[in-house]
């Protein structure tokens, strides 16, 4: 029998051994966690919708409205007129002819690219792709390439050496280094190599565009551009789902083929509602995306002062890289110890020798928390080498 206990200890002396916080209240920069009061810097909620009156409110007349469970698949009952508002809510922010409601990004993900490809078939994948992305690719049986990070020149050789039908997928906002894939790169390759693109969105949608549509939108990428879009709603809209939008033809594919949505309980629909709310507000949200902005030149300019090496991203995930498991577990703790939560992020997450501290930033933040966690940074920073 396999020695799990074994390999558990192998990860705690590793310095990779994983831990989980009980959590207490709402979601927001203040919070409880194991019953200590901390100012949270690691959340996704970027827009501080994860606890907004409007959001709640428009979930608590839903549930009086739907009830709370959905009671069944999307093909069989479980189809809420609410799942179908927010579909069409979702087409018409992101610029698309329509779009699919997933359980979960992961759920979206796995099923998305299982569905457009499989044996003989060849899917190109960045080399720091989410993890659902990874094993949506493992799951669907197609050859699978993965190229260096965000190498157009190296995509290109591969995609000119393939044939038969190809799939590209990416990141929008890559999730541990905060960076953007080169989208008009991607898409121009894809037309001139004739490969289907598929763009995971998760941490560009809210934060990007004039709008909030993410990614596509800030760079002015049509769907024919960009045929597949893919975005979860647990982060900056500050709700629970993901979907899928693109041409209808594609969407009416996904909804025979995606075995992760034909298969499972639909999401309950007081969900989808309240999620219609919120992205009302991640439309009107301009003012939270600038003072995020401002939030993140402040900490850049001021961090990068202090000595601390920054990957380039001008998004709200800041990681600051440490390299050692334990040197970064070890400042997390320092930060922890003057009241502020950041997570250490370690292998296989990231690779060997680049564990980091992800910090992230949300419009809740006020300058009074960045100056918090400027100051613990200051006292926490490491001394240089003699």
């Amino acid at each position: 029998m396999r020695d799990f206990a074994a390999e558990l200890n192998a990860r705690h002396e590793a310095g990779l051994n994983r831990t989980r916080r009980l959590v207490r209240g709402p979601q927001q920069p203040s919070l409880t966690a194991d019953d200590t009061s901390l100012l949270a810097f690691c959340s996704n909620d970027y827009l501080g919708l994860a606890s907004h009156p409007e959001v709640c409110a428009a979930l608590t007349t839903a549930v009086s409205d739907a009830g709370v469970g959905g009671a069944a698949s999307h093909l069989i009952c479980g189809h809420h007129d609410y799942h179908h508002q927010l579909e069409q809510r979702l087409a018409d922010l992101t610029g698309r002819s329509a779009a699919l409601f997933f359980s979960t990004g992961y759920m979206a993900n796995l099923g998305v690219i299982s569905a457009l490809v499989g044996r003989g078939d060849t899917v190109f994948s960045d080399r720091l792709n989410h993890a659902s992305i990874i094993d949506g690719c493992l799951l669907s049986r197609a050859r699978i390439q993965r190229y260096p990070h965000n190498d157009m020149d190296h995509l290109a050789d591969r995609l000119a050496a393939t044939s038969g039908h190809k799939l590209v997928v990416t990141d929008g906002v890559f999730s541990m280094d905060g960076d953007m894939a080169p989208l008009r790169e991607l898409a121009a390759l894809c037309r001139e190599h004739d490969a289907l693109l598929l763009v995971d969105d998760a941490h560009g949608l809210g934060v990007l565009g004039e709008r909030g549509a993410g990614s596509l939108e800030h760079l002015g990428l049509s769907e024919q551009e960009v045929p597949l879009l893919i975005g979860t709603l647990g982060k900056a809209v500050g709700t629970s789902g993901a979907f899928v939008a693109g041409s209808q033809l594609l969407i009416d594919y996904l909804v025979q083929k995606a075995r992760t949505y034909i298969y499972t309980t639909a999401m309950p629909p007081a969900v989808a509602k309240a999620t219609c709310a919120a992205l009302d507000l991640v439309e009107q949200g301009l003012a939270r995306r600038r003072h995020l902005v401002h939030l993140i030149r402040r900490f850049r300019e001021e961090t990068q002062a202090l000595g601390y090496q920054l990957m380039p991203s001008a998004t709200p995930i800041q990681p600051i890289m440490v390299g050692d498991n334990w040197t970064a577990l070890e400042l997390s703790r320092q930060l922890e110890d003057r009241g502020l939560l950041v997570t250490a992020i370690r292998p296989p997450t990231v690779p060997e020798g680049q564990a980091r501290l992800r910090v992230t930033l949300s419009a809740a933040h006020t300058d009074a928390d960045l100056d918090r966690l400027l100051t613990a940074l200051a006292d926490c920073r490491p001394v240089p080498e003699a």
